[in-house]
This record gives structure tokens, sequence and C-alpha cells, in this order.
């Protein structure tokens, strides 16, 4: 049976946190806010429950989905190393729209697709959705949308995409931006790398953000020698627009780069 909480009501609070803890922990499907777009979510160190995520969106393996953290602590015990550079990074738009691409710890027991080796991690800046990443432990968590069509923003247009694949609909009211977050692979700092940073999805988080933190860290800005036909084609339904939450971030070379479709 399918439940629907809305967060914004003190009196539904406490229901709301202990069906979504029991469906979580039973390798159900929940559907929560974030300040991007809404999130489907899943136990992210159960295969079967991120299949399933998977499976409701209509995506394989080839499309692994970022992971929500409370923190940076949880992040640590996630990846592999955290670059100082990356560490600026998180203290600056932590929580908030920037997901981070990092090598996972060898030694964590989860299957989140075909990732290569790596995670996209985040901290999003919602306060229900933290405590519950505090109860829970970390999510997968991938926009609550059918791929190809926009990512919700309101707890209706979940439900009418998803439907009774989830267990739980957590409603908080319209998403504070409605804009995916910003996803960059900091793989190449690992290690005493100098980079480049890349940006897989610009988002949430402007360019000229990472700009100001990176230096010449981060990867060169695109030039910007496109036509008029060209800027009408990248703005068709296929690219990876900025204010839809799974459209896919470009892959990117010998990595997978978490979603194609805007991530939560």
């Amino acid at each position: 049976m399918t439940n629907v909480f809305d967060c914004r009501d003190p009196q539904q609070l406490l229901p709301a946190m202990r069906a979504t803890r029991q469906a979580v922990s039973r390798g159900e499907l929940i559907v929560l806010p974030t300040d991007t777009v809404y999130g489907v979510g899943a136990d992210a160190f159960n295969a079967a429950a991120v299949a399933a995520l998977l499976a409701a969106k209509g995506r394989g393996r080839q499309s692994p989905p970022p992971v929500l953290v409370a923190g940076a602590t949880t992040m640590r015990a996630l990846v592999a190393e955290v670059p100082e550079p990356v560490e600026r990074l998180v203290a600056e738009f932590w929580p908030g729209g920037l997901t981070i691409v990092l090598p996972s710890q060898p030694s964590l027991s989860w299957d989140l697709g075909d990732t290569n080796g790596t995670v996209a991690v985040r901290m999003p800046a919602d306060s229900f959705t933290l405590e519950l990443l505090e109860e829970v432990g970390p999510l997968a968590v991938s926009s609550a949308n059918k791929t190809g069509k926009p990512a919700a923003i309101g707890i209706d247009e979940a439900i009418t995409m998803l439907g009774d694949t989830v267990a739980v609909y957590l409603d908080g009211g319209l998403s504070t931006h409605g804009v995916s977050s910003t996803i960059v692979d900091a793989t190449g700092l690992v290690g005493g790398g100098t980079g480049p940073v890349r940006v897989l999805r610009e988002g949430a988080i402007p360019r000229a953000e990472l700009r100001r933190l990176l230096g010449d860290l981060l990867e060169p800005d695109p030039a910007d020698d496109t036509d008029d036909t060209d800027a009408a084609d990248s703005a068709g339904t296929d690219a990876p627009p900025a204010d839809r939450p799974d459209a896919a971030a470009p892959a990117a070379a010998d990595r997978a780069a978490p979603e194609a479709d805007p991530d939560a």
C-alpha cells in the first residue's frame, strides 16, 4: 500500500519518519523532497532496492544513481579519498546543489550499477531529508520521474509518474529551486592529482562559483562557438537541462557519470 505524508504538518512528521524507516528497511522505494527536485530513493546498500529504483524509472545499470548523505562525515566513509580542493567545495556548497564524483571506498559492499568504481555524493539542503538520512543512512536517490520526463518538483507529479512502485511519498511542498544539482567529476584530484575537475552537468551551482573556489583546477570553460542551430538542438528534451532532476549528465570517459537525467 502506498502512503502519502505531508511533512509540513507537524502531526504527520513522526508517522512519516516511522513509515519511511520501515519502507527503507524492507527494500522499498520512497519519494522525498530535496532542495533541487523530488527524488526517488532506496537503501544504497540493498542491491535489489537499487535495481527496483532503476526499474521504476525505466533505467538500466548503466545509469547508477547518486547517493545522498547527511554530511561530510558520511561522505568520507563512502569514498576512497577526499582531496583538499573537494574539502573546499564541500565547505562552501554543502548542504546544497553540488554532486561530487569520487572513487568509492573499495571495501563497501554495495551495487549501485555500472559505476566503474566511483560514487556521486551530495548533501541536500532540506531539513526533513537530512533528518531522514541521519535516521536511515545513505540513500541511493535519483530524480522522481520516468526517464525522458521532467523531474517532479511537486509530490503530485511524482505520484502520477511513479504510482504504486513507491511505498511512501513524502510531501514537502514545491521544491525550493526546481533546478537539478551541478555534477562535478573530481577523480582527477585523487592521489595528489592536479585535475582537472570536470563539470559533467551545470545546474544549481554556476561554473563561475566553482572557478572561484578551484581556479585552474577546474577544466577550461567550454568555447562559446555554437551557432543558432546548435543552440536550439542543445535545448531539446534529450539534453541534460539544469532544471530537470534526472536529466543525465554526460558520461565521463572511462568513468561512470551519475544519471543521465537530472539527479535529486
